[in-house]
Protein backbone atom coordinates (compact mmCIF):
# COMPACT_ATOMS: atom_id res chain seq x y z
CA UNK A 1 0.00 0.00 0.00
CA UNK A 2 1.59 3.59 -0.87
CA UNK A 3 -0.36 6.77 -0.67
CA UNK A 4 -3.79 7.76 -0.33
CA UNK A 5 -5.63 7.80 -3.43
CA UNK A 6 -8.14 10.98 -3.28
CA UNK A 7 -6.60 14.25 -2.69
CA UNK A 8 -6.81 14.36 1.02
CA UNK A 9 -3.61 12.75 2.03
CA UNK A 10 -1.79 9.77 0.48
CA UNK A 11 -3.31 6.91 1.51
CA UNK A 12 -2.41 4.51 3.90
CA UNK A 13 -3.51 1.00 4.09
CA UNK A 14 -1.93 -2.16 3.22
CA UNK A 15 -1.25 -2.18 -0.26
CA UNK A 16 -2.44 -1.19 0.85
CA UNK A 17 -2.37 -1.35 2.59
CA UNK A 18 -1.22 -0.54 -2.04
CA UNK A 19 1.35 -2.26 -1.90
CA UNK A 20 2.12 -4.42 -4.55
CA UNK A 21 -0.95 -1.94 -5.37
CA UNK A 22 0.14 -2.55 -7.85
CA UNK A 23 3.26 -0.85 -6.09
CA UNK A 24 4.46 -3.49 -3.72
CA UNK A 25 5.62 -5.55 -6.69
CA UNK A 26 5.88 -2.81 -9.16
CA UNK A 27 9.54 -1.21 -8.48
CA UNK A 28 10.94 -4.87 -7.66
CA UNK A 29 9.60 -6.12 -11.50
CA UNK A 30 10.12 -2.92 -13.63
CA UNK A 31 12.37 -4.67 -16.18
CA UNK A 32 10.54 -8.73 -15.93
CA UNK A 33 10.16 -9.33 -19.63
CA UNK A 34 8.04 -11.83 -21.17
CA UNK A 35 7.42 -15.66 -19.97
CA UNK A 36 9.94 -18.33 -21.70
CA UNK A 37 10.02 -21.89 -21.27
CA UNK A 38 8.22 -24.92 -22.54
CA UNK A 39 5.54 -25.20 -25.43
CA UNK A 40 1.82 -23.85 -25.20
CA UNK A 41 -1.06 -24.35 -27.57
CA UNK A 42 -2.48 -21.39 -29.11
CA UNK A 43 -5.82 -22.77 -29.62
CA UNK A 44 -8.57 -21.41 -27.73
CA UNK A 45 -9.61 -24.19 -24.68
CA UNK A 46 -13.30 -25.10 -22.92
CA UNK A 47 -12.80 -25.67 -19.35
CA UNK A 48 -15.38 -28.11 -18.47
CA UNK A 49 -16.25 -27.97 -14.62
CA UNK A 50 -15.68 -31.40 -12.73
CA UNK A 51 -18.59 -33.05 -11.27
CA UNK A 52 -17.53 -33.38 -7.99
CA UNK A 53 -16.65 -29.47 -8.20
CA UNK A 54 -19.77 -28.44 -8.78
CA UNK A 55 -21.68 -30.87 -6.58
CA UNK A 56 -19.69 -29.07 -3.65
CA UNK A 57 -20.54 -25.84 -4.98
CA UNK A 58 -22.61 -23.03 -1.96
CA UNK A 59 -26.65 -23.67 -2.58
CA UNK A 60 -27.76 -21.11 -5.36
CA UNK A 61 -24.39 -20.76 -7.12
CA UNK A 62 -24.10 -23.97 -9.26
CA UNK A 63 -25.01 -22.26 -12.73
CA UNK A 64 -21.47 -20.20 -11.77
CA UNK A 65 -19.40 -23.25 -10.78
CA UNK A 66 -20.46 -25.42 -13.75
CA UNK A 67 -20.01 -22.61 -16.33
CA UNK A 68 -17.86 -23.85 -19.13
CA UNK A 69 -14.62 -20.99 -19.44
CA UNK A 70 -12.99 -20.24 -22.97
CA UNK A 71 -9.82 -19.84 -22.36
CA UNK A 72 -8.16 -18.10 -25.85
CA UNK A 73 -4.65 -16.85 -27.12
CA UNK A 74 -3.79 -13.35 -25.56
CA UNK A 75 -1.02 -11.15 -24.61
CA UNK A 76 1.49 -13.33 -26.91
CA UNK A 77 2.69 -16.14 -24.80
CA UNK A 78 -0.62 -16.64 -22.66
CA UNK A 79 -4.14 -17.52 -22.26
CA UNK A 80 -7.11 -15.25 -21.53
CA UNK A 81 -10.55 -15.93 -20.22
CA UNK A 82 -14.03 -14.29 -18.65
CA UNK A 83 -15.60 -15.58 -15.36
CA UNK A 84 -18.88 -14.69 -14.65
CA UNK A 85 -19.86 -13.98 -11.08
CA UNK A 86 -22.88 -12.51 -9.82
CA UNK A 87 -22.98 -8.87 -8.56
CA UNK A 88 -24.19 -9.57 -5.13
CA UNK A 89 -23.63 -12.90 -3.89
CA UNK A 90 -27.01 -11.71 -1.62
CA UNK A 91 -29.13 -11.97 -5.23
CA UNK A 92 -27.35 -14.53 -7.04
CA UNK A 93 -30.08 -14.53 -9.80
CA UNK A 94 -29.85 -11.08 -10.26
CA UNK A 95 -26.79 -9.16 -12.45
CA UNK A 96 -23.99 -10.61 -13.23
CA UNK A 97 -20.09 -9.53 -13.72
CA UNK A 98 -17.05 -10.91 -15.64
CA UNK A 99 -14.14 -11.15 -13.93
CA UNK A 100 -10.67 -11.07 -16.20
CA UNK A 101 -8.16 -14.04 -15.72
CA UNK A 102 -5.19 -14.76 -17.16
CA UNK A 103 -2.93 -18.08 -17.09
CA UNK A 104 0.63 -18.66 -17.79
CA UNK A 105 0.60 -22.51 -18.42
CA UNK A 106 2.91 -24.33 -16.59
CA UNK A 107 5.66 -25.96 -18.33
CA UNK A 108 6.21 -29.36 -17.06
CA UNK A 109 3.98 -31.89 -15.79
CA UNK A 110 1.47 -29.91 -13.99
CA UNK A 111 -0.38 -30.70 -10.43
CA UNK A 112 -2.61 -27.82 -10.51
CA UNK A 113 -3.31 -23.34 -10.72
CA UNK A 114 -1.50 -21.04 -8.80
CA UNK A 115 -3.97 -18.00 -8.10
CA UNK A 116 -2.12 -15.03 -7.66
CA UNK A 117 -3.36 -11.64 -6.33
CA UNK A 118 -0.41 -9.06 -6.04
CA UNK A 119 -1.98 -6.94 -3.20
CA UNK A 120 -3.68 -3.22 -3.28
CA UNK A 121 -6.39 -3.50 -2.98
CA UNK A 122 -6.78 -2.62 -6.59
CA UNK A 123 -3.60 -4.16 -8.32
CA UNK A 124 -3.97 -6.39 -11.65
CA UNK A 125 -3.30 -10.06 -10.85
CA UNK A 126 -3.58 -10.19 -14.56
CA UNK A 127 -0.67 -8.04 -15.62
CA UNK A 128 1.59 -9.21 -12.28
CA UNK A 129 1.29 -12.52 -14.47
CA UNK A 130 1.58 -11.19 -17.90
CA UNK A 131 4.68 -9.50 -16.50
CA UNK A 132 6.27 -11.67 -13.89
CA UNK A 133 5.83 -15.34 -14.60
CA UNK A 134 8.63 -15.56 -16.62
CA UNK A 135 10.85 -14.09 -14.24
CA UNK A 136 9.45 -13.77 -10.46
CA UNK A 137 8.45 -17.71 -10.26
CA UNK A 138 11.24 -20.42 -9.74
CA UNK A 139 11.29 -23.44 -12.33
CA UNK A 140 9.82 -26.03 -10.26
CA UNK A 141 6.81 -23.62 -9.46
CA UNK A 142 6.24 -23.09 -13.35
CA UNK A 143 6.62 -26.46 -14.02
CA UNK A 144 3.80 -27.92 -11.16
CA UNK A 145 1.18 -25.04 -12.13
CA UNK A 146 -1.04 -23.12 -14.51
CA UNK A 147 -0.03 -19.33 -12.97
CA UNK A 148 -3.44 -17.96 -13.35
CA UNK A 149 -3.43 -13.67 -12.40
CA UNK A 150 -6.76 -11.87 -12.16
CA UNK A 151 -8.25 -8.77 -12.10
CA UNK A 152 -10.48 -9.08 -8.92
CA UNK A 153 -14.11 -7.14 -9.27
CA UNK A 154 -13.72 -3.26 -9.06
CA UNK A 155 -10.50 -3.42 -10.68
CA UNK A 156 -9.03 -2.60 -14.29
CA UNK A 157 -11.02 -4.94 -16.52
CA UNK A 158 -13.44 -6.56 -14.26
CA UNK A 159 -16.27 -4.01 -13.79
CA UNK A 160 -13.93 -1.50 -13.01
CA UNK A 161 -14.81 1.36 -10.58
CA UNK A 162 -14.94 4.89 -12.30
CA UNK A 163 -14.91 7.69 -11.10
CA UNK A 164 -12.56 10.60 -13.00
CA UNK A 165 -10.96 11.53 -16.48
CA UNK A 166 -6.94 11.62 -16.47
CA UNK A 167 -6.82 15.37 -16.31
CA UNK A 168 -9.49 15.35 -13.68
CA UNK A 169 -7.18 12.81 -11.75
CA UNK A 170 -4.65 15.14 -12.40
CA UNK A 171 -6.20 18.00 -10.70
CA UNK A 172 -6.89 16.55 -7.86
CA UNK A 173 -3.87 15.44 -7.25
CA UNK A 174 -2.61 18.97 -7.55
CA UNK A 175 -5.18 20.32 -4.79
CA UNK A 176 -3.72 21.41 -1.56
CA UNK A 177 -5.59 21.03 1.77
CA UNK A 178 -4.51 22.89 4.66
CA UNK A 179 -6.11 19.89 6.72
CA UNK A 180 -5.60 20.87 10.20
CA UNK A 181 -7.67 24.21 9.83
CA UNK A 182 -11.38 24.14 9.57
CA UNK A 183 -11.37 25.92 6.12
CA UNK A 184 -8.76 23.68 4.41
CA UNK A 185 -10.69 20.27 6.04
CA UNK A 186 -14.01 21.46 5.09
CA UNK A 187 -12.26 21.86 1.01
CA UNK A 188 -11.30 18.29 1.58
CA UNK A 189 -14.76 17.42 2.62
CA UNK A 190 -16.68 18.86 0.14
CA UNK A 191 -14.48 18.13 -2.97
CA UNK A 192 -14.26 14.52 -1.88
CA UNK A 193 -17.57 14.23 -1.23
CA UNK A 194 -18.12 16.08 -4.90
CA UNK A 195 -15.42 12.63 -6.28
CA UNK A 196 -17.58 9.76 -4.11
CA UNK A 197 -20.66 11.11 -6.19
CA UNK A 198 -18.91 10.72 -9.09
CA UNK A 199 -17.87 7.55 -8.58
CA UNK A 200 -21.75 6.59 -8.04
CA UNK A 201 -22.69 7.84 -10.85
CA UNK A 202 -20.20 6.43 -12.88
CA UNK A 203 -19.61 2.94 -11.51
CA UNK A 204 -23.47 2.49 -10.57
CA UNK A 205 -24.76 -0.11 -7.91
CA UNK A 206 -21.54 -2.25 -8.25
CA UNK A 207 -19.83 0.29 -6.05
CA UNK A 208 -21.40 -1.36 -3.36
CA UNK A 209 -20.64 -4.73 -4.16
CA UNK A 210 -16.81 -4.77 -3.63
CA UNK A 211 -16.07 -5.73 -0.73
CA UNK A 212 -13.48 -8.21 0.32
CA UNK A 213 -15.92 -10.85 1.46
CA UNK A 214 -17.52 -11.00 -2.51
CA UNK A 215 -14.12 -10.80 -3.64
CA UNK A 216 -13.14 -14.01 -1.82
CA UNK A 217 -16.50 -16.01 -2.38
CA UNK A 218 -15.20 -14.95 -6.40
CA UNK A 219 -12.28 -16.90 -5.41
CA UNK A 220 -14.02 -19.89 -5.11
CA UNK A 221 -15.72 -19.66 -8.27
CA UNK A 222 -12.31 -19.53 -9.77
CA UNK A 223 -11.10 -21.84 -8.29
CA UNK A 224 -13.92 -24.26 -9.29
CA UNK A 225 -13.41 -23.01 -13.13
CA UNK A 226 -9.68 -24.11 -13.28
CA UNK A 227 -10.84 -27.29 -11.63
CA UNK A 228 -9.14 -27.66 -8.88
CA UNK A 229 -10.56 -29.00 -5.68
CA UNK A 230 -8.39 -27.37 -3.69
CA UNK A 231 -7.05 -23.38 -3.66
CA UNK A 232 -3.67 -23.19 -4.52
CA UNK A 233 -2.95 -19.70 -3.93
CA UNK A 234 -0.33 -16.86 -3.62
CA UNK A 235 -1.33 -13.57 -2.23
CA UNK A 236 0.92 -10.36 -1.25
CA UNK A 237 0.14 -7.48 1.05
CA UNK A 238 -4.07 -7.00 0.50
CA UNK A 239 -3.94 -10.47 -0.96
CA UNK A 240 -3.00 -11.79 2.01
CA UNK A 241 -6.26 -9.85 3.78
CA UNK A 242 -8.25 -11.74 0.65
CA UNK A 243 -6.44 -14.80 1.15
CA UNK A 244 -7.07 -14.76 4.88
CA UNK A 245 -10.66 -14.18 4.18
CA UNK A 246 -11.42 -16.93 2.09
CA UNK A 247 -10.13 -19.49 4.53
CA UNK A 248 -12.00 -18.04 6.82
CA UNK A 249 -15.29 -18.37 4.47
CA UNK A 250 -14.52 -21.97 2.47
CA UNK A 251 -11.49 -23.54 4.79
CA UNK A 252 -12.51 -27.10 3.40
CA UNK A 253 -10.98 -25.74 0.15
CA UNK A 254 -7.79 -24.33 0.99
CA UNK A 255 -4.83 -26.21 -1.01
CA UNK A 256 -1.23 -24.78 -0.36
CA UNK A 257 -1.43 -21.00 0.36
CA UNK A 258 1.19 -18.24 0.78
CA UNK A 259 0.00 -15.05 2.57
CA UNK A 260 3.12 -12.86 2.52
CA UNK A 261 3.42 -9.28 3.41
CA UNK A 262 0.71 -10.22 6.63
CA UNK A 263 -2.45 -7.91 7.12
CA UNK A 264 -3.61 -8.18 10.15
CA UNK A 265 -7.90 -8.56 9.97
CA UNK A 266 -7.89 -8.06 13.36
CA UNK A 267 -7.45 -4.14 13.47
CA UNK A 268 -9.16 -1.29 12.90
CA UNK A 269 -8.20 1.19 9.88
CA UNK A 270 -7.10 3.87 12.84
CA UNK A 271 -4.87 0.94 14.00
CA UNK A 272 -3.53 -0.16 10.56
CA UNK A 273 -2.92 4.01 9.59
CA UNK A 274 -0.63 4.17 12.64
CA UNK A 275 1.00 0.89 12.04
CA UNK A 276 2.08 1.76 9.05
CA UNK A 277 3.14 5.31 10.02
CA UNK A 278 5.33 3.63 12.24
CA UNK A 279 6.55 1.30 10.07
CA UNK A 280 7.08 4.15 7.30
CA UNK A 281 9.52 6.16 9.47
CA UNK A 282 11.65 3.09 10.34
CA UNK A 283 11.86 2.46 6.37
CA UNK A 284 12.87 6.01 6.00
CA UNK A 285 15.64 6.08 8.87
CA UNK A 286 16.84 2.67 7.40
CA UNK A 287 17.44 4.49 4.08
CA UNK A 288 19.12 7.23 5.50
CA UNK A 289 21.51 5.24 7.12
CA UNK A 290 22.20 3.25 3.74
CA UNK A 291 22.59 6.33 1.74
CA UNK A 292 24.90 7.75 4.13
CA UNK A 293 26.94 4.55 4.10
CA UNK A 294 27.90 5.41 0.29
CA UNK A 295 29.59 7.96 -1.35
CA UNK A 296 27.65 10.85 -2.97
CA UNK A 297 24.97 10.88 -0.52
CA UNK A 298 23.34 14.06 -0.44
CA UNK A 299 21.98 13.40 3.31
CA UNK A 300 24.72 14.66 5.73
CA UNK A 301 25.46 13.81 9.42
CA UNK A 302 24.27 10.88 11.56
CA UNK A 303 21.13 9.27 11.00
CA UNK A 304 18.72 11.67 12.66
CA UNK A 305 20.44 15.12 10.68
CA UNK A 306 19.76 12.93 7.29
CA UNK A 307 16.03 12.44 8.17
CA UNK A 308 15.27 15.36 9.17
CA UNK A 309 17.33 17.28 6.15
CA UNK A 310 14.22 14.73 4.33
CA UNK A 311 11.52 16.72 6.71
CA UNK A 312 12.86 20.06 6.22
CA UNK A 313 12.39 19.64 2.35
CA UNK A 314 8.77 17.96 2.91
CA UNK A 315 7.98 21.82 5.19
CA UNK A 316 9.71 23.67 2.42
CA UNK A 317 7.68 22.16 -0.36
CA UNK A 318 4.73 22.54 1.73
CA UNK A 319 5.22 26.32 2.24
CA UNK A 320 5.69 26.95 -1.33
CA UNK A 321 4.63 23.62 -3.82
CA UNK A 322 7.27 23.60 -6.30
CA UNK A 323 7.53 23.18 -10.62
CA UNK A 324 8.47 20.23 -11.91
CA UNK A 325 9.86 20.55 -15.76
CA UNK A 326 7.37 19.77 -17.28
CA UNK A 327 5.23 22.51 -16.09
CA UNK A 328 3.19 20.56 -12.93
CA UNK A 329 3.08 21.78 -9.91
CA UNK A 330 4.53 19.37 -7.34
CA UNK A 331 2.37 19.74 -3.70
CA UNK A 332 3.87 18.28 -0.76
CA UNK A 333 1.44 15.80 -1.08
CA UNK A 334 2.68 14.44 -4.42
CA UNK A 335 6.35 15.21 -2.88
CA UNK A 336 5.56 12.54 0.03
CA UNK A 337 3.57 9.93 -2.06
CA UNK A 338 7.22 10.20 -4.18
CA UNK A 339 9.42 9.66 -1.33
CA UNK A 340 7.37 6.61 -0.13
CA UNK A 341 7.23 4.85 -3.44
CA UNK A 342 10.66 3.66 -3.80
CA UNK A 343 10.59 2.60 0.23
CA UNK A 344 8.85 -0.50 -1.28
CA UNK A 345 12.06 -1.96 -2.08
CA UNK A 346 15.32 -1.46 -1.41
CA UNK A 347 16.51 -1.88 -4.78
CA UNK A 348 14.74 1.22 -5.36
CA UNK A 349 16.76 3.02 -2.87
CA UNK A 350 19.36 4.45 -5.27
CA UNK A 351 16.20 6.39 -7.90
CA UNK A 352 15.15 8.11 -3.81
CA UNK A 353 18.67 8.89 -3.80
CA UNK A 354 18.89 10.95 -7.35
CA UNK A 355 15.60 12.23 -6.70
CA UNK A 356 15.80 13.71 -3.52
CA UNK A 357 19.82 15.16 -4.69
CA UNK A 358 17.95 16.80 -7.35
CA UNK A 359 14.69 18.34 -5.41
CA UNK A 360 17.93 19.32 -2.51
CA UNK A 361 19.09 21.28 -5.46
CA UNK A 362 15.44 22.92 -6.58
CA UNK A 363 14.42 20.39 -9.03
CA UNK A 364 11.33 17.80 -8.30
CA UNK A 365 11.10 16.56 -11.08
CA UNK A 366 12.37 13.34 -10.49
CA UNK A 367 10.50 13.07 -7.57
CA UNK A 368 7.32 13.73 -9.36
CA UNK A 369 8.06 11.06 -11.43
CA UNK A 370 8.05 8.50 -8.71
CA UNK A 371 4.84 9.79 -7.38
CA UNK A 372 3.45 9.17 -11.13
CA UNK A 373 4.80 5.45 -11.02
CA UNK A 374 3.06 5.41 -8.03
CA UNK A 375 0.01 6.55 -9.22
CA UNK A 376 0.20 4.49 -12.36
CA UNK A 377 0.05 7.29 -14.62
CA UNK A 378 2.67 7.15 -17.53
CA UNK A 379 4.52 10.22 -18.72
CA UNK A 380 2.13 11.26 -21.39
CA UNK A 381 -0.44 12.14 -18.61
CA UNK A 382 -2.89 8.73 -19.09
CA UNK A 383 -3.12 6.82 -16.16
CA UNK A 384 -2.80 2.79 -17.03
CA UNK A 385 -5.23 1.67 -14.44
CA UNK A 386 -8.08 2.51 -11.81
CA UNK A 387 -6.13 1.22 -8.68
CA UNK A 388 -7.00 4.61 -7.03
CA UNK A 389 -10.04 4.28 -7.53
CA UNK A 390 -10.96 0.87 -6.87
CA UNK A 391 -8.47 1.44 -3.10
CA UNK A 392 -10.37 3.80 -1.92
CA UNK A 393 -13.78 2.23 -3.10
CA UNK A 394 -12.65 -1.21 -1.32
CA UNK A 395 -11.48 0.41 1.95
CA UNK A 396 -14.58 2.09 2.12
CA UNK A 397 -16.83 -0.86 2.31
CA UNK A 398 -14.28 -2.93 4.29
CA UNK A 399 -13.31 -0.55 6.83
CA UNK A 400 -15.37 1.94 9.50
CA UNK A 401 -13.32 5.01 10.06
CA UNK A 402 -13.46 8.08 11.92
CA UNK A 403 -14.66 10.57 10.62
CA UNK A 404 -16.28 13.37 13.03
CA UNK A 405 -13.55 16.56 13.11
CA UNK A 406 -12.52 16.02 16.80
CA UNK A 407 -11.64 12.37 15.86
CA UNK A 408 -9.55 12.93 12.93
CA UNK A 409 -7.27 16.00 14.69
CA UNK A 410 -7.37 13.55 17.49
CA UNK A 411 -5.86 10.82 14.72
CA UNK A 412 -3.40 13.57 12.97
CA UNK A 413 -1.78 14.36 16.75
CA UNK A 414 -1.15 10.03 17.21
CA UNK A 415 0.07 9.72 13.77
CA UNK A 416 2.08 12.82 14.02
CA UNK A 417 4.13 11.10 17.33
CA UNK A 418 3.99 7.74 15.68
CA UNK A 419 6.10 9.32 12.49
CA UNK A 420 7.24 13.00 12.07
CA UNK A 421 7.91 12.79 9.01
CA UNK A 422 4.81 10.74 7.45
CA UNK A 423 2.21 10.86 9.99
CA UNK A 424 0.77 14.99 8.94
CA UNK A 425 -0.05 13.10 4.98
CA UNK A 426 -1.67 9.76 6.71
CA UNK A 427 -4.14 11.29 8.94
CA UNK A 428 -7.62 12.55 7.57
CA UNK A 429 -8.53 9.21 6.19
CA UNK A 430 -12.00 9.67 6.80
CA UNK A 431 -12.49 11.88 4.92
CA UNK A 432 -12.27 9.79 2.26
CA UNK A 433 -15.42 7.72 3.36
CA UNK A 434 -17.63 9.91 5.28
CA UNK A 435 -20.10 10.79 1.99
CA UNK A 436 -19.06 7.54 0.46
CA UNK A 437 -22.68 6.66 -1.91
CA UNK A 438 -22.73 3.08 -0.08
CA UNK A 439 -22.19 2.03 3.83
CA UNK A 440 -19.17 -0.37 5.16
CA UNK A 441 -19.99 -4.09 5.26
CA UNK A 442 -17.59 -5.04 7.71
CA UNK A 443 -16.59 -4.98 10.97
CA UNK A 444 -12.68 -6.03 11.56
CA UNK A 445 -12.42 -8.93 13.61
CA UNK A 446 -9.96 -12.10 13.74
CA UNK A 447 -10.07 -14.64 11.48
CA UNK A 448 -10.91 -17.92 11.82
CA UNK A 449 -9.56 -20.84 10.22
CA UNK A 450 -10.09 -24.49 11.19
CA UNK A 451 -9.09 -25.91 7.72
CA UNK A 452 -6.75 -29.14 7.36
CA UNK A 453 -4.18 -27.33 5.05
CA UNK A 454 -1.27 -25.17 6.88
CA UNK A 455 -1.23 -21.88 5.72
CA UNK A 456 2.22 -19.98 5.21
CA UNK A 457 2.32 -16.89 6.50
CA UNK A 458 5.46 -14.42 5.87
CA UNK A 459 6.73 -11.22 7.10
CA UNK A 460 9.48 -9.16 6.56
CA UNK A 461 11.14 -7.17 9.30
CA UNK A 462 11.48 -4.28 7.33
CA UNK A 463 8.67 -3.82 5.87
CA UNK A 464 7.18 -0.68 5.59
CA UNK A 465 3.26 -1.03 4.47
CA UNK A 466 2.70 -4.43 6.20
CA UNK A 467 4.70 -4.19 9.40
CA UNK A 468 6.15 -7.63 10.54
CA UNK A 469 3.61 -7.91 13.62
CA UNK A 470 1.21 -8.38 11.48
CA UNK A 471 2.31 -11.45 10.31
CA UNK A 472 2.87 -13.14 13.34
CA UNK A 473 -0.62 -11.64 14.76
CA UNK A 474 -2.17 -13.44 11.28
CA UNK A 475 -0.07 -16.53 11.91
CA UNK A 476 -2.05 -16.71 15.80
CA UNK A 477 -5.08 -16.03 14.53
CA UNK A 478 -5.25 -18.38 11.53
CA UNK A 479 -4.08 -21.39 14.33
CA UNK A 480 -3.17 -23.91 11.34
CA UNK A 481 -0.07 -21.98 9.98
CA UNK A 482 3.12 -21.76 9.73
CA UNK A 483 5.76 -18.49 10.13
CA UNK A 484 8.52 -17.22 8.25
CA UNK A 485 10.47 -14.22 8.85
CA UNK A 486 12.74 -12.41 6.08
CA UNK A 487 15.34 -10.15 8.11
CA UNK A 488 15.07 -7.29 4.93
CA UNK A 489 13.54 -3.98 3.89
CA UNK A 490 11.08 -3.36 1.92
CA UNK A 491 7.77 -5.01 1.00
CA UNK A 492 6.95 -8.45 0.71
CA UNK A 493 9.62 -11.16 0.54
CA UNK A 494 9.09 -14.56 -1.96
CA UNK A 495 10.48 -13.56 -5.28
CA UNK A 496 12.94 -10.59 -3.81
CA UNK A 497 14.44 -11.89 -0.59
CA UNK A 498 16.85 -14.92 -0.15
CA UNK A 499 17.29 -18.31 -0.86
CA UNK A 500 15.72 -19.69 2.83
CA UNK A 501 12.69 -17.55 1.82
CA UNK A 502 12.23 -18.78 -1.94
CA UNK A 503 13.69 -22.46 -1.18
CA UNK A 504 11.17 -23.04 1.62
CA UNK A 505 8.14 -21.87 -0.24
CA UNK A 506 9.25 -23.81 -3.49
CA UNK A 507 9.34 -26.64 -1.37
CA UNK A 508 5.67 -25.77 0.25
CA UNK A 509 3.89 -24.91 -3.26
CA UNK A 510 5.84 -28.04 -5.27
CA UNK A 511 5.73 -31.11 -2.88
CA UNK A 512 3.56 -29.74 -0.18
CA UNK A 513 6.67 -29.63 3.03
CA UNK A 514 5.64 -27.16 5.27
CA UNK A 515 8.41 -25.20 6.59
CA UNK A 516 9.10 -25.36 10.53
CA UNK A 517 6.81 -22.48 12.25
CA UNK A 518 9.00 -19.14 12.98
CA UNK A 519 11.46 -19.81 10.73
CA UNK A 520 14.05 -16.83 10.35
CA UNK A 521 15.92 -16.41 7.38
Amino acid sequence: MTARPLPARPRSVAIGVRALGAMVLAMVLASCSLLNGGERSQEAATAKADPSIVASAPAGLEKFYSQEVVWEPCEGEFQCAKVAVPMDYGNPDGGTIQLAALRASSTGKKTGSLLVNPGGPGASGYDFVKDAAGTHFSQPVRDSFDLVGFDPRGVKRSAPVTCMTDAERDAARAKVYAMETDPGLAAALADNKAIAAQCGEQTGSLLGHIDTVSSAKDLDILRAVVNDAKLNYLGYSYGTFLGSTYASLFPENVGRMVLDGALDPSISYEELTSGQARAFERAIRAYVASCQAQDGCPLTGDVDTGVQQIRDLIAAVQQTPRTAKDGRVVNATIFVSGLITPLYNDQSWPALTQALEAAMTGDVSLMLRLADLGADRSSDGTYTSNSTFAFNAINCLDYPMVSDTAGMRAEQQRLTQDSPTFGYFFAYGGTNCVDWPYPNVRTPAPVEYDGSSTIVVIGTTGDPATPVEWASSLRKQLGNAALMTWKGEGHTAYGRSNGCIEDAVDAYLVRGQVPADNTVC
